[in-house]
């Protein structure tokens, strides 16, 4: 696993309504901070990569489709320099993956449909200096071959 990343999975809680997940809260161990919750999508054949930031920790889930989540560590003097890690995200395998500052990661749709992503950050984005850094997707030092042939 990538130093600093942690992982909590998600129970759904049927009943003959619906279902409810709880997906983070203030008492979970990888809850650091609070900054804003958004929603972004994914259609299939395309890519959202390569992403990093220097202030904020993200902490994804998918609650619509499949989301194949791509971790690479590319920080100098992590113990886990050069290392990947890959999720599959659904609601058949619900969680939250808590991504730390400076670990590049990028998410793909798979299947068929568009999947919808939820990700609370812990800090509200600055519009007038955004902390998000982008690699290109495909052409890179990146040890991770992507499905999609469509990026950012």
């Amino acid at each position: 696993m990538i130093e600093g990343v942690k992982v909590k999975k998600l129970k759904i809680i049927p009943d003959e309504r619906g279902r409810l997940m709880e997906i983070l809260r203030k008492d979970d161990s990888l809850f650091e901070a609070f900054g804003q919750v958004y929603m972004t999508t994914c259609k299939p054949g395309f890519v959202k990569a390569w992403h990093f930031h220097h202030l904020q920790c993200d902490n994804f889930t998918c609650v619509k489709g499949i989301i194949r989540l791509m971790l690479y560590d590319d920080r100098e003097g992590s113990k886990t320099q050069g290392e990947s890690a890959e999720f599959l995200i659904s609601l058949d395998d619900p969680m939250v993956v808590h991504i730390p500052k400076k670990v590049l990661h990028g998410f793909e749709a798979m299947g068929d449909e568009e999947a919808i992503v939820i990700n609370t950050v812990t800090m509200p984005y600055n519009r007038a200096k955004p902390d998000e850094f982008r690699v290109d997707p495909f052409d890179n030092d990146i040890p991770v071959k992507w499905h999609g042939k469509k990026g950012w």
